[in-house]
C-alpha cells in the first residue's frame, strides 16, 4: 500500500513530539509539521515532483530538532530519517533522496538543493514560518533562553532567511504576513 509508509512516518513523528523528552513539546507537530506537509504536498502536485519523497521529507525534516535540538538538526535529522526508513524497509535510493531534502532544507546552511523535492521542502518549511511566528518567538524565549531584544532579532532574521528561500509565487502567497512581521519585529 503506497500511503502506508507515509502514515507510519507521520505517526512516528507525532509520537516523538509527544514524548516528554521532545525538545519543543508537542506543539510543533500541529503548528509546524502539519503546515509544512500541507504546503509541500500542494507544491509537489503543482510542480510534478515525487509526492511520496516530498511527504516523507516534510514529516521528517525537523525530527533531529525534536529529538536533539536545533543545532545541526539537518544532519541529525537526516541520520534519524535514514535509520527509520531503513527499519521500515524503504528502498535505499529513495532513502537517500529523502535525506537530501532534510540535509538541504535549512536556509542558514548553504547546502545545494539538487532536486525539485529538496527545493519544495525548503520552500514549504520557509512558508510555514509565516503561519507560526508565535512559535518561533516561543522557541527563542523558552527553549533558547533569549531576552526580548535577542528573541525579536533572531525571529526577524529567521523570517528574512525564510523569505529569501521563496520563489516569486510563494512570496506572493505569504507577502502580507512577511510585511506585517517585519513591521512588528523592526526596532524602528
Amino acid at each position: 500500500m503506497p500511503g502506508s509508509i507515509v502514515a507510519n512516518v507521520r505517526g512516528y513523528v507525532e509520537s516523538e513530539c509527544r514524548k516528554p523528552s521532545s525538545k519543543y513539546g508537542y506543539e510543533p507537530f500541529h503548528d509546524h509539521f502539519v503546515p509544512v506537509h500541507r504546503y509541500a504536498k500542494a507544491l509537489a502536485g503543482k510542480l510534478g515532483a515525487d509526492v511520496e519523497i516530498v511527504e516523507l521529507a516534510a514529516w521528517l525534516h525537523d525530527i533531529g530538532s525534536i529529538i536533539h535540538g536545533r543545532e545541526d538538526h539537518h544532519l541529525s535529522g537526516a541520520r534519524i530519517a535514514g535509520e527509520k526508513l531503513k527499519e521500515l524497509g524503504y528502498p535505499p535510493d529513495r532513502i537517500e533522496r529523502v535525506k537530501h531534502c532534510i540535509m538541504s532544507h535549512r536556509g542558514s546552511q548553504k547546502v545545494e538543493r539538487e532536486s525539485p523535492e529538496a527545493r519544495i521542502i525548503a520552500e514549504a518549511d520557509a512558508m510555514s514560518h509565516f503561519d507560526d511566528i508565535t512559535g518561533i518567538l516561543q522557541a527563542a524565549f523558552v527553549f533558547e533562553k533569549k531576552n526580548r531584544a535577542e528573541a525579536r532579532e533572531s525571529t526577524r532574521k529567521k523570517l528574512q532567511r525564510s523569505w529569501e528561500k521563496l520563489s516569486p509565487s510563494a512570496k506572493e502567497i505569504v507577502r502580507p504576513r512577511y510585511d506585517a512581521a517585519m513591521l512588528l519585529l523592526s526596532r524602528e
